[in-house]
């Protein structure tokens, strides 16, 4: 097949995962002439997604929202993912690859990322049903729906043998087996460490380290095993499943489920059947160049042997693809060797190792402090002079991890115990990191280039910097340090580092909150003629504070505004489109409905619970049918009708409102749902009526205006079905009460909630959540949500906790009476509207032609529905008179 000047180079990648993605990702943004175009084939069904960050699909359980980096970088037309899709047979001589399907396909360079395979030691039993790996998504999947059924057999006691928690194990006491114990406790489930070494992590940390990493997992609730070897693994007696452990020195342990981390091996069957050279302990042998002794053929990732090791850590794999995209490119870039320090992901466990940990270096001599009462092991390795920075161990207080691992190979300025020991008993306070060293080693990135965003690039902010540079965009350990930096060089450069909400107001969203609510003032106009500073407009006065034509800086900005008509609603003053309150709203706000991409409105009305009865199923339905609107059950338990045009809006809620219906508020920053499960009304395995709660807590929270959109969730059992622990507000139900977990959400940085309080009586919970809720709005920034919130509070959840519990701040009896205006004084805000025809002026297609449809709008038919039309299909309309639906000639679809 011959090449031609205009045709691209064909590149395949085998293997999908993170630095399959990363490979694809380099070369596309400095291939600017399109000289490659990429096929990836990928083994699993999902798209390339965060492995680093598995654990979390406990809480997202959606793979998309694990997923990788920029999802146009797949509708790139140089680009192609074949997603399920392996390769198995790789013709080095033809330069080919067979797919799964039988299909081949040519290549001019061939990058194998095939990654590594979860290692499953040979212990008889193995492959018993309930003993699991935890490597993939799916691996994943599958022991929370083995560890969930085995709950909720337990919670019903169909059999004496589960009349108590589920018990689970972990083979391996690395990183991994730690983060898989985590997961185990998380869902419930007993969970026992067995480590065949001397102590946990011992490939990272050295004894010492291991000894107060075991007292704070213990802590935890979680057994830990070490010099134990597993001989066998028994099935049950009554239903085969994997039942016991039998360890080597006679001992045994009865179990439920299994997982084994013992490690991974390098996916290299390919390359060895392609008779590429393999290392000792597996891999394909690469340069450091990352090219195979086929010049064609590179391989990076844990499937490449680089001088002479397979690394099972994503910097390096990161740095192998950004050398291959280089060299494809025509550059000489080489491997710069392994970052191989990491860092434990696990709640309440603080550990990371960097550098020569175990002072393997000749002469290298090692400081050590240690407070076993408060688990805190901390160690640095120095050269013979005690100078240079070798490495460093820290478990329970990682703190000057992240300050510390760019500095290996440097030397520490002053007394190197003072990075030891905590700041307030004379320890180091800060450190000034060299230009050239690397603080986020996931994408190389240095303080340098960090510091030249902030100089150079005008980032003045960390989200700017991590958009410039990268850093921080991976696994995210570094991203203390990117602040801290970031910070700092803005103050050095002069900049002041403020937490003004704009140019209009010099204080925080908090701070406004507080002074609106003191001063008692009820109008933008007097908000920021008392409390508005000098804009790049002018300073404010009271002329300009009231000019009726918006113009000059006493009318504000597109952050202030809708800021303080936040506030203003959380406070109580009435409806969001009277008088001056109207000019302030948000695009979605100024209509009370969500604009859609074609630039009509979804319209979607509440369902407190999800709970709805047949006539108004029947209602809903109507509607949807006489107005032509796209219909969809949302993941919030609603039904969402599309394509209501503006002049449509009125007449639709006047027939939904008319039947009992109210604004399910998806348009603003407000209380959004409160999803359940159907719990003990219909559920054999609920304890608790989550329907019953899920509904009084939305109408109690309904319009609850907030700094982001708040999502509660209400679980009738431990199976959680409703998932709570990913909303703001998360309830689930137990026998003695309701455990109440805050500070969850999913989106772009899935978080899962955390435990405020539990067995809790239904009086307790709805106090509980209404100081938290109104804590929250009281205190957080502009568009925070509530994770980031309880992170920036003094003490984070126990500084929550406190004030909410305890009245640690005095102003529970504040917060009590703050909800109970806003529950008195509730008004459904689409009724108002109807009921005030000046209100309703707002709703027109054209000032002249109001009740005129928008002639641009244009459907075609979609599974016996509506969508818009794309430019593609509106031209092949034009020519061919291909069926589209024009808005307001009709609505029916046309087949």
């Amino acid at each position: 097949m011959s090449q031609t000047e205009n045709q691209p180079k064909h590149l395949v990648v085998v293997g999908g995962g993170m630095v399959a993605q990363r490979l694809v990702e380099a070369l596309r943004a400095r291939d600017s002439a399109g000289a490659w175009r990429v096929s990836v084939f990928a083994e699993e069904a999902a798209k390339p997604y965060d492995r680093v960050a598995l654990t979390s699909y406990f809480s997202a359980r959606d793979p998309e929202e694990l997923t990788l980096g920029d999802p146009a970088l797949w509708e790139d037309p140089l680009v192609t993912l074949h997603r399920d899709c392996a390769i198995t047979a790789i013709d080095t001589g033809n330069h080919q690859v067979t797919d799964r399907l039988g299909r081949t396909h040519h290549y001019d360079e061939l990058v194998l990322a095939t990654g590594s395979s979860a290692a499953m030691p040979p212990i008889p039993g193995n492959d018993l049903p309930g003993v699991f790996v935890y490597r993939t998504i799916d691996d994943v999947a599958a022991l929370r729906g083995w560890v969930e059924d085995k709950r909720a057999a337990a919670g019903k006691g169909r059999t004496t043998d589960f009349e108590r928690p589920v018990r689970g194990a972990v083979i391996g006491g690395g990183l991994l087996g730690l983060e898989a114990a985590g997961a185990l406790k998380a869902l419930g489930a007993q969970a026992t460490v067995i480590q065949f070494g001397t102590h946990m992590m011992d490939a990272q940390i050295d004894l010492g380290g291991g000894q107060a990493l075991k007292r704070l997992i213990n802590d935890m609730g979680i057994a830990v095993r070490t010099d134990t070897a597993t001989a066998q693994l028994r099935p049950s007696r009554r239903n085969g499943h994997v039942g016991r452990l039998d360890f080597v020195d006679g001992g045994r342990l009865d179990v439920d489920v299994v997982v084994v981390a013992t490690g991974v091996r390098p996916r290299d069957e390919l390359a060895r059947a392609a008779g590429l050279d393999i290392g000792d302990r597996g891999g394909a042998v690469v340069d450091l160049g990352c090219r195979t002794q086929d010049p064609h053929v590179w391989a990076v990732g844990e499937v490449a042997c680089i001088e002479g090791r397979c690394i099972g850590l994503v910097a390096p794999g990161y740095a192998m693809a950004e050398v291959v995209a280089d060299r494809l490119l025509g550059g000489e870039a080489t491997f710069p060797g392994a970052d191989t320090a990491t860092k434990l992901k696990l709640q309440g466990v603080d550990v990371a190792s960097f550098g020569d940990a175990f002072a393997r270096t000749e002469g290298a001599m090692e400081l050590v402090w240690a407070d076993p009462v408060a688990g805190v092991y901390k160690k640095l390795v120095l050269s013979d002079d005690a100078r240079t920075l070798l490495g460093g161990v820290f478990v329970g207080d990682a703190t000057p991890y992240a300050s510390l691992r760019p500095m290996v190979g440097s030397e520490l300025p002053g007394d190197p115990g003072a990075f030891l020991l905590p700041e307030s008993t004379g320890g180091a306070a800060s450190l000034e990191l060299p230009d050239a060293a690397t603080v986020c080693s996931c994408n190389n990135v240095t303080a340098g280039t960090i510091r030249a965003a902030v100089t150079e690039h005008e980032c003045t902010d960390v989200a700017g910097v991590k958009a410039c540079t990268k850093a921080g965009t991976s696994c995210g350990s570094c991203l203390p340090l990117v602040k801290k930096l970031t910070t700092t060089e803005l103050e050095r450069a002069g900049m002041e580092v403020s937490n003004a909400l704009c140019e209009h107001f010099e204080v925080s969203r908090a701070q406004l909150f507080d002074a609106v609510r003191v001063a008692d003032l009820h109008t933008f106009s007097e908000i920021i003629g008392r409390f508005g500073t000098v804009g790049t407009l002018g300073s404010v006065s009271a002329a300009s504070a009231e000019a009726p034509d918006g113009v000059g800086p006493g009318r504000g900005c597109d952050i202030c505004k809708p800021v303080v008509a936040s506030i203003l609603a959380s406070l109580g003053n009435g409806h969001i489109l009277d008088g001056e309150q109207a000019t302030l709203q948000d695009t979605n706000d100024h209509v009370m409905a969500n604009l859609q991409k074609d630039g009509t409105y979804s319209v979607v009305p509440r369902i407190p619970g999800g709970e709805i009865t047949p006539d108004g199923l029947l209602v809903i339905g109507q509607v949807a049918k006489d107005f032509g609107l796209y219909t969809k059950i949302t993941g919030g338990q609603r039904i969402d009708m599309f394509g209501a045009r503006i002049e449509q809006l009125p007449q639709i809620w006047r027939r939904l409102v008319e039947h009992g219906f109210e604004s399910g508020h998806a348009y603003g920053k407000s209380l959004r749902t409160v999803k359940s499960c159907v719990g003990s009304t219909w559920c054999r395995y609920g304890v608790q009526d989550s329907v019953g709660m899920a509904v009084e807590l939305e109408l109690r929270y309904r319009g609850l205006r907030s700094p982001h959109k708040l999502k509660l969730g209400v679980s009738g059992c431990a199976r959680e079905c409703a998932e709570a622990r990913g909303k703001d507000v998360g309830v689930i139900a137990t026998d003695k009460g309701w455990n109440v977990y805050v500070g969850g959400n999913g989106g772009f940085t899935p978080r899962h909630a955390q435990l405020l309080a539990e067995d809790l009586d239904a009086r307790s919970l709805i106090r509980t959540i209404d100081r938290f809720l109104m804590y929250y709005i009281r205190t957080a920034d502009r568009l925070q949500r509530t994770a980031p919130w309880i992170e920036d509070v003094e003490g984070g959840l126990d500084g929550v906790r406190e004030v909410i519990m305890n009245d640690s701040l005095g102003i529970a009896a504040d917060l009590d009476t703050a909800m109970a205006a806003h529950v008195g004084n509730y008004e459904d805000e689409w009724r108002a509207v109807l009921e005030d025809p000046e209100k309703l002026r707002r709703f027109g297609s054209f000032v002249n032609a109001p009740a005129t449809p928008d002639p641009d709008l244009a459907y075609v038919p979609e599974r016996g529905q509506i969508r818009p039309a794309t430019e593609a299909e509106r031209e092949a309309a034009a020519e061919t008179g291909a069926p589209v639906l024009i808005a307001g000639a009709t609505l029916a679809v046309r087949s």
